[in-house]
């Protein structure tokens, strides 16, 4: 069987397709709003609120599944459902079966990280998670920045709703290949007492709240992805309206952005991990100062890069806030899984994504596109840009969160069961 470095590559080529048919959404929203009719509020909720509520809702179970039962198959079957969901958004004809698809990709995609990063956690040691979630992270930029140059590309050429089928339907091959070339591997591979049993569920969350810096890093890295995941929904539409671009030339606006996330994001996440993991030899609070620093340091960037009118050049600085704010979920998924033992992971992984997806998913796209219609009156075409300045303020929250949370990480490091 291929090594474990195989392992982490199809599980990221996994999660790459993850945010492709999550990402496909938020690029196709301006053709899909002209054609329908949907009002910005509309939009947030379908990009973000019907997604999170059952992504989330049917995440515990299926990391419960995970923590006692076979990862590699929970992971194929995930992928297998959210794949053929993908498709049939391509055959909607109103608001609500667009909706029911975008709750069944949702629910596809719950079974998908949770058992990947507890595979990942007994494939390498506590000094290499770190740098080997970033690796997996990339999953993230990359399906981003293809579901925006694909995305694009073939809405231009052939209508928006050939991309759904032509992106969601080789996640089956994707399944077949999780399910029959990767190892499940060994559970616990590190840990001091592999053999010991899944514990309640109601343990888990017990144990968790106990843990200050949980809370505090879970409340950070929420607040972190209320902001991304509110951006993100809106981005396309921001400079398809605000810089007079054709919705049936996506691609002019999706490439050069793509690019920039991709390459961006990919930055980001690497560099957290990586940093994270040197530093955090010394000092393990390295793994929620890292999150905080570069939070902090990403906010005026991105009041710049909003405030300017100039298309390429707002891109341009936007890559910096891109590079910064990325660099929070390796270290954050790292040191999480440092707290807890190692049949509990795929559950603490399930209720930090739990945490971050009901207030960063489930509610920053809907707020971003509330705030937006708001603005609207008064704004016009530019009410999109004011709302993402506003939505950027939560930046500045969650950096208090990391810092608040290192400071008892140390002592619940020393209480993590062994």
């Amino acid at each position: 069987m291929p090594g474990r470095y195989y392992s982490l590559g199809v599980l990221t080529v996994v999660y790459m397709l993850n945010f492709i048919d999550r990402q496909l959404l938020s690029v196709l929203q301006e053709p899909i709003r002209l054609e329908m009719g949907f009002s910005d509020e509309q939009l947030g909720l379908l990009t973000g609120t019907a997604f999170a509520i059952f992504y989330i809702t049917a995440g515990i179970p299926l990391a419960r599944w995970a923590d006692i039962g076979n990862r590699r198959n929970l992971v194929s079957l995930a992928v297998g459902v959210w794949s053929v969901m993908t498709a049939l958004q391509g055959a909607v004809t109103n608001y609500l079966q667009l909706f029911a698809a975008r709750i069944g990709v949702g629910i596809g995609e719950a079974g998908g990280s949770p058992p990947s990063y507890s595979m990942i956690s007994d494939l390498f040691s506590p000094a290499e998670r770190g740098r080997a979630f970033s690796i997996y992270s990339v999953g993230v930029t990359t399906g981003i920045f293809l579901s925006y140059l694909f995305g694009s590309w073939l809405s231009d050429n052939f209508g928006w709703r050939a991309v759904f089928y032509a992106m969601g339907l080789p996640g089956i091959g994707v399944a077949l290949l999780v399910r029959f070339t990767i190892r499940e591997p060994v559970r616990g591979h590190y840990d001091e007492n592999p053999e010991a049993p899944a514990p309640p569920v109601r343990e888990v969350l017990r144990l968790l709240w106990s843990r200050r810096s949980f809370r505090h890093l879970s409340l950070g890295a929420a607040l972190h992805a209320f902001v991304a995941y509110g951006i993100g929904a809106f981005l396309v539409s921001f400079y398809v309206r605000s810089y007079g671009i054709e919705p049936d030339n996506l691609s002019q606006v999706a490439v050069p952005l793509g690019i920039a996330i991709g390459v961006g994001g990919a930055l980001g996440n690497y560099a957290g991990g990586a940093l994270a993991d040197r530093l955090g030899r010394r000092d393990p609070r390295w793994y929620l100062w890292i999150p905080g620093i570069s939070t902090l340091l990403a906010l005026p960037f991105a009041y710049v890069s909003f405030m300017i009118h100039d298309f390429y050049l707002s891109i341009g600085i936007y890559f910096i806030p891109l590079v910064l704010g990325y660099m929070y979920g390796g270290p954050t998924l790292a040191i999480s899984h440092s707290l807890v033992g190692p049949r509990m992971r795929a559950l603490t992984t399930s209720i930090l994504f739990f945490i971050l997806n009901l207030i960063g998913l489930g509610l920053g796209p809907w707020a971003l596109g509330r705030i937006s219609d708001a603005l609207a009156p008064s704004y016009g075409v530019e009410s999109l840009r004011y709302a993402i300045m506003i939505l950027f303020t939560a930046y500045a929250w969650s950096t208090l969160h990391y810092f608040i949370g290192a400071r008892s990480l140390r002592e619940d490091l020393l209480r993590a069961p062994r």
